[in-house]
C-alpha cells in the first residue's frame, strides 16, 4: 500500500452546522456538489469530509455509543506563532469552544486545540521543525539516519 491519507471523514451530529463553521466561520470552500448529508473539503492533497455520525457507524458496520471520545483530531498547521494565534482566534469568532489555548508545547512547537461543531478536536499548531510549502501543504523534515 502507497503512504498517503486520501479522506479524514468525521462524524458529526449536525452536517449542515459542521460544514458552516469551516464555510462561514473559517472561508473554507467544500466540493462543488451539494449535499445535506455529506461535505467535501478539497485540503491540497487530502480531503476532510463531514458526514452525519450515525451513518457514518452504519456504514462502518459499528455501533455508535456517542459518549466516549473518539481519539481523533485534525489539525491545521500556522507559519509562525502569531499566525496560530489569529487563527485560534478566527476559529472562535467562527462558534468552536476553546479547549486549550495556543502555548509553548512539550514537543517544541507552539500548539492550541478547539472543539468544533460536531464535538471533535481541531488543533491549530505551529511546527518549527516542518514548513508549508506555497500551496500551504505541511513538508515534513528527512527522516534521522538510522530511523
Amino acid at each position: 500500500m502507497e503512504q498517503r491519507l486520501s479522506i479524514v471523514t468525521l462524524g458529526v451530529n449536525d452536517v449542515a452546522e459542521t460544514r458552516r463553521f469551516f464555510e462561514e466561520g473559517l472561508g473554507w470552500r467544500a466540493a462543488v456538489y451539494d449535499s445535506d448529508d455529506i461535505a467535501f473539503f478539497d485540503m491540497g492533497g487530502t480531503v476532510l469530509a463531514l458526514f452525519g455520525r450515525q451513518a457514518l457507524a452504519e456504514d462502518a458496520g459499528v455501533t455508535d455509543d456517542a459518549g466516549h471520545f473518539a481519539a481523533v483530531t485534525i489539525a491545521w498547521n500556522g507559519r509562525d506563532e502569531a499566525e496560530v494565534d489569529a487563527a485560534f482566534k478566527e476559529a472562535l469568532a467562527a462558534g468552536a469552544e476553546a479547549v486549550k489555548t495556543p502555548q509553548k508545547v512539550f514537543w517544541g512547537g507552539y500548539s492550541g486545540y478547539v472543539r468544533i461543531p460536531g464535538g471533535h478536536l481541531l488543533e491549530i499548531a505551529h511546527d518549527p521543525f516542518s514548513s508549508l510549502d506555497a500551496a500551504g501543504r505541511l513538508q515534513l523534515p528527512p527522516p534521522v539516519s538510522g530511523s
